[in-house]
């Protein structure tokens, strides 16, 4: 964005204020210069261009950080709701672990989780198919237990493997192929 600057004489002085010259030395190197006066002289016509660029060059270092700050910005928003996300899943497999069961749970194996009519929920190793119609619970689910004891929905567990397949490949043929690998989301 590009500030327009008026030439009156109140705005001048201001720029000039904000221009930092380099001192005079009358005597440089040790010799005396023929007109000191002379050469510490300056046309106002280039302070005011210097104050200019001093003024652009403000402008541009502002519009930098800024974008810089955006795109931190986006990744504080990303990382919130990841951690919003992970907080939810974590707070959905202590409940599947609170429910009622009475057998050993093994990770990698699927649970189907039902409601009695008492309200009662408990999981199950038989699927619904395999009550063959002779069940009177409410079913609310299947979920895999997997290996480090979270839950995974049964829609969620064909993208789930293919995550972990992407993961192991990685690990596999190293760092230097991640490029290669599709993306996965």
């Amino acid at each position: 964005m590009m500030k327009r600057i008026s030439c009156d004489g109140t705005n001048e002085e201001n720029l000039i204020k904000k221009v930092n010259l380099v001192e005079r030395n009358p005597t440089p190197s040790g010799l005396a210069l023929v007109s000191p006066l002379r050469v510490g002289k300056h046309d106002t016509a280039d302070l005011v261009a210097l104050a200019r660029e001093i003024a652009h060059a403000d402008d541009a270092l502002k519009n930098r950080a800024s974008g810089k700050l955006s795109v931190i910005l986006e990744q504080i928003r990303f990382l919130q709701q990841q951690a919003a996300k992970i907080i939810e899943e974590t707070e959905e497999s202590k409940k599947l672990h609170d429910v009622a069961c009475n057998f050993q749970k093994i990770p990698g194996n699927t649970y189907h989780l039902y409601r009695r009519e008492s309200g009662q929920k408990y999981l199950s190793m038989l699927s619904p198919e395999e009550w063959a119609g002779n069940i009177k619970h409410d079913f609310l689910g299947s979920f895999r237990l997997e290996h480090d004891r979270s839950w995974t929905p049964q829609e969620h567990i064909a993208d789930e493997d293919v995550k972990r397949m992407w993961a192991q490949r990685l690990l596999t043929q190293g760092a230097g192929k991640v490029l290669e690998i599709e993306h996965v989301d």
